[in-house]
């Protein structure tokens, strides 16, 4: 044998869909990381739209709202925060009419600051960063002509205003910033699709690679060659595996549990305004986690059964790592409400991503979405159990391939 033809014959080998579908599948990762990060730069390049209404003519407010308007689109100079919401703004400034006389004498003024947020996603944040780095500056502003004239102490001058904020969200009006809602909300939105992440990856991985050791030391064919049912077979791998998946949700609520205790501060206590979750709650959120579990690693059962040995099990392993890491971005970068259709269906079709997002939408009651997505994760692993049943009443599990009559 020559060497193009020994060099053709590893190529063939190693050039399977089994190698070049997890390379596809994180180039179509990185790419949409890549997107993320771009429309995050372009939020925080991008000038905020904001309501401004200034009921004060004095020379401090004028300089104040100068340096607004240098930085900001302004959309609308009328107190509403309908108008604000319909042309697509993020909040509402309101200058009082005391504001310049109160700091001329040396009393502390207020700018009340409405903010509107959509959704709770990192790109969201972006643009409400922007704008509070605007109203920095204009405070600067502010500053420097309060400490130009004589008199002035310079203990007031560095703090001459105070900002009085709320956050409208989910039709709700919070009386608090929206960083300390993101802050909040960040628990849901990073930490806990990497903690599913990895139960993910971790049980997933364990299946898939038993299956390709049980090949490798000829377990499975001596387990197939005995006097057992096929379906008991593939019943107790399927039971084990779900007996693995109730384990890991109890000790991931149980940790969980504890881990949203410490997100109690006495900033803010947003369990007044709606969002906290309980006992129901909980049990929802330990459902969601195993009807996961339970699809992931019926799923993996199938995809092990075309492992030839445990070095091709660990190649298998990678599509279950895409679709666990996919979710996770999305649902971290940009939440899905504000996801388009197409994206929403396929973040929707992935049972993984049910129990990222399930403490959210727990939070802002959103039962509907919650139960839907177990109900699918359900029927999801119903319907890998039929086919893991059917792989293990043909040849495919000895011989790598199905034989036709």
């Amino acid at each position: 044998m020559s060497l193009i033809n020994i060099i053709k014959k590893e190529v063939k080998e190693l050039l399977t869909p089994a190698t070049i579908l997890p390379v596809v599948l994180m180039f179509i990762i990185f790419t949409s990381m890549g997107n993320f990060f771009g429309e995050a730069k372009e939020k925080a390049q991008a000038m905020p739209k904001i309501g401004l209404a200034c009921y004060d003519n004095g020379s401090i407010a004028k300089i104040f709202v100068e340096a607004i308007k240098e930085n900001c689109e302004i959309i609308t100079k009328n107190e509403s925060i309908k108008e604000v919401k319909e042309k697509g703004g993020i909040a509402l400034i309101k200058i009082p009419a005391n504001f310049s006389s109160n700091i001329e004498n040396f009393s502390m003024a207020k700018i009340e600051i409405c903010w509107i947020v959509k959704e709770l996603g990192i790109s969201n944040a972006v643009s409400l960063g922007n704008l509070r780095n605007v109203i920095d500056e204009a405070k600067e502003e502010v500053i420097n002509y309060v400490l130009n004239k004589e008199g002035i102490n310079a203990s007031f001058a560095s703090n001459p205003f105070a900002l009085e904020e709320k956050t409208i969200f989910k039709e709700k009006e919070i009386n608090v910033p929206p960083s300390l809602l993101f802050q909040f909300f960040s628990a849901q939105s990073t930490t806990i699709p990497i903690i599913v992440m990895i139960i993910i990856l971790t049980s997933g991985g364990m299946v898939i690679t038993s299956m390709g050791m049980e090949k490798e030391n000829k377990t499975l064919e001596t387990l197939l060659t005995l006097p057992i049912k096929r379906r008991s077979i593939i019943a107790g791998k399927i039971i084990g595996a779900a007996i693995v998946g109730f384990i890991i949700a109890i000790i991931y609520l149980a940790g969980f549990s504890y881990y949203m205790q410490s997100f109690s501060t006495e900033k803010i206590d947003l369990a007044s305004y709606g969002f906290k979750l309980g006992i129901i709650d909980y049990f929802i959120i330990a459902l969601s986690l195993f009807s996961a579990l339970l699809a992931g690693l019926s799923m993996c059962i199938v995809i092990g059964s075309f492992a030839k040995n445990y070095k091709s099990a660990q190649t298998l392993t990678l599509p279950i790592s895409a679709l666990a890491i996919i979710p996770m971005f999305i649902i971290m970068f940009k939440g899905y409400a504000s996801l388009p259709l197409a994206l929403k269906a396929i973040i929707f079709a992935i049972p993984f991503s049910h129990p990222m997002m399930a403490t959210s939408f727990l939070l802002m009651k959103e039962y509907g979405i919650v139960l839907a997505g177990i109900a699918y994760s359900l029927f999801f692993a119903l319907i890998c159990i039929a086919i893991a049943s059917y792989i293990f009443k043909t040849d495919l599990l000895l011989i790598g391939r199905i034989r036709r009559k």
